[in-house]
């Protein structure tokens, strides 16, 4: 059996979607299973043990390049669409549910396209089975693991197969012994997300930061993509001895095995704090306008810091007052993670 699996973006929903995979080649042992990705959570996907070919789609390559005035982007899309085309499927899943997924469900040939009923954007159009209105009221993760149930009993606990390997961690542990904190208890700092509505004060990460070092005698780490630099440097900058900033230093598997080697990651409502959670690492995440019960940290032993503002969740990427996130005080953080410390000590 030959199956397609699109989950193109980002890299919290592509880490919710993993358990799909695994599922999927527990209940098909012998099928070839193709993923469609765009570029920035592709990291995640390739060369994994799981899957015969990765389909990395990079529609936003393509979108700059037309906005350049690069003609050879239409090329490019053409040789994409062909090869979507060429490769006929037994079962195409639609995970995203999007019209940008939509789109190559409808391109790509299978007798079986598979998807939530009701969609945004008009996405359910290509599909010819649909599994049901999707319902917000589950967690990501089990919201995509009714494509698996439609399908059959797949027999198995639910499983993250974040392909981490001994290259991975052997990066990580490079970078842990280049700072000195090898052999230390390191809690890692995840402080950036793309909505602004998500981030909490600069000042207030740095204060926490202080106190993780110097009260509990934490090594710390920030960590976030190489656009985030000066934004850490900002933060630590206030905390003096400061932290260390691993921003933009590795990639999403190194970064998954740095986090296995953490014994806590805190973290705003972003892809990597998903990536800690999948690799059984305690987290402390900060909420505000977003819901902790469809996209929280996933499983036992995480922790939401939240605020009783009667607006939260609102969704909103913009908010002219986001006291949602102002109002948690590092106060509060501190001793969540001091408790979460002393149980799994």
């Amino acid at each position: 059996m030959r199956i397609l699996i699109i989950k193109l973006s980002a890299i919290g929903d592509v880490v919710h979607s993993l358990p799909v995979l695994s599922a999927l080649k527990r209940l098909y042992p012998d099928s070839r299973i193709h993923w469609l990705v765009e570029e920035t959570a592709a990291g995640l996907l390739q060369d994994h043990p799981l899957l015969d070919r990765v389909l990395v789609c990079p529609r936003k390559n393509w979108i700059r390049g037309l906005k350049q005035g690069r003609i050879s982007v239409l090329r490019e899309f053409r040789d994409f669409y062909r090869m979507m085309r060429a490769e006929p499927y037994d079962l195409i899943l639609d995970l995203q549910n999007l019209f940008k997924s939509a789109f190559w469900v409808a391109v790509a040939r299978s007798p079986r396209k598979i998807g939530f009923s009701s969609t945004k954007e008009l996405a359910y159009l290509p599909l010819n089975e649909k599994i049901g209105p999707e319902d917000f009221s589950l967690h990501a993760v089990d919201r995509y693991m009714e494509f698996v149930r439609y399908l059959g009993d797949y027999g198995e606990p639910l499983r993250f197969s974040v392909p981490v390997t001994p290259i991975h961690v052997a990066r990580a542990d490079q970078l842990l012994k280049e700072v000195g904190l090898k052999e230390r208890k390191v809690v890692a700092v995840n402080p950036m997300a793309l909505w602004p509505t998500k981030l909490w004060t600069p000042q207030s990460f740095s204060e926490l930061a202080d106190r993780l070092a110097k009260e509990l005698g934490l090594g710390v780490v920030f960590t976030g993509g190489a656009q985030d630099w000066d934004s850490v440097e900002e933060i630590i900058a206030r905390v003096s001895p400061s932290p260390v900033n691993f921003c933009g230093r590795m990639n999403l598997l190194e970064l998954a095995a740095l986090f296995s080697q953490c014994a806590l990651v805190i973290s705003t409502d972003t892809g990597p704090m998903h990536l800690a959670a999948a690799m059984g690492t305690p987290v402390v995440a900060l909420f505000g306008p977003t819901a902790p019960d469809r996209t929280g940290p996933y499983g036992p032993g995480h922790v939401v810091v939240r605020t009783a503002i009667p607006c939260s969740p609102c969704f909103k990427k913009k908010c002219a007052d986001p006291r949602c996130m102002y109002e948690i005080t590092p106060d509060l953080v501190f001793h969540t993670v001091e408790k979460r410390l002393e149980l799994f000590s």
